[in-house]
């Protein structure tokens, strides 16, 4: 009975090792799979986007010299008052999101800007002026990639535009600042059917990203100013305002890579293609 009794089981032991041989043969392919897809998304499969990658990097080496240098900086104003515009914005559609009312939304020409709110929740409103910027710059550096995706993506901002402009609509600056950008992007979608917007785009993006980093670099860590979101967001929530500064500093570097890797992976067209598919979206004639 005992050797029966071993017979009857070698073949069930057989059977699950065998499953169990098989079943590991086909998670390391799958395994496999993944890696060699995953390797093969994030590779530059076209010029495109080394160009790309490449004038991020003249973008990023660009800002910061302009950002430092003495009267040269003036040539970003107009920019730092956009992403400004979005900095604020992320302040004012937190608020709504958490039951608040926006008040007012103003930009003054010291380069500064506020948003008056009522109500919301002050643990989300108050980072979301930077980590929302960062957030949109992420979005906007993503479809820098590809001609058709910052058409899309103009038409978003298009729509921040406009409820930031409803929201400032009694401050002059702002009026202007949003008028300018809006007419800056529809003039792009008449420049080589419209690749003149995805550089305009693309900068915009690294700007908004960048802006977010170095604006609480500058005010936290090496000018100290005390009148901050992050200082405000300290004396209600704990810490210092540069422990938060710091981490949303981070924070807002992590969006960029995000997506830059992100952008990598999902247009690999040629400029001819991109080109070519935007003349079939929205076409224009130049």
């Amino acid at each position: 009975m005992a050797p029966t009794s071993l017979s009857s089981h070698a073949p069930g032991l057989g059977t699950a090792l065998a499953k169990r041989t098989a079943l590991v043969a086909s998670t390391t392919t799958l395994l496999t799979t993944h890696e060699l897809l995953t390797t093969r998304d994030l590779s530059l499969k076209s010029d495109t986007q080394k160009i790309t990658l490449g004038v991020i990097f003249a973008y990023i080496v660009a800002i910061a010299i302009l950002w430092n240098v003495p009267y040269i900086r003036y040539l970003l104003w107009p920019f730092k008052m956009l992403v400004i515009a979005f900095h604020e914005f992320g302040h004012a559609i937190a608020c709504v999101l958490t039951g608040g009312k926006v008040l007012s939304i103003s930009l003054d020409p010291r380069e500064g800007g506020v948003t008056h709110m009522q109500g919301g929740r002050s643990g989300l409103t108050l980072p979301a002026g930077y980590l929302g910027s960062s957030l949109i710059g992420a979005l906007l550096t993503f479809c820098g990639f590809n001609i058709v995706a910052s058409k899309v993506a103009s038409f978003a901002v298009g729509v921040c535009f406009l409820l930031t402009l409803w929201w400032g609509r009694r401050d002059w600056l702002t009026i202007g600042t949003v008028l300018a950008a809006v007419g800056l992007l529809v003039g792009c979608w008449f420049i080589a059917h419209a690749e003149a917007l995805r550089y305009v785009v693309l900068f915009i993006g690294v700007m908004s990203s960048l802006y977010s980093a170095w604006d609480i670099c500058d005010d936290l860590i090496l000018r100290k100013v005390n009148s901050s979101d992050a200082s405000v967001f300290a004396k209600r929530y704990g810490g210092s305002s540069q422990c938060w500064g710091v981490i949303w500093s981070i924070i807002s570097l992590c969006f960029m890579a995000c997506g830059i890797i992100a952008g990598i992976a999902a247009f690999p067209q040629t400029r001819a293609e991109q080109q070519d598919d935007s003349k079939h979206f929205i076409p224009t004639k130049f």
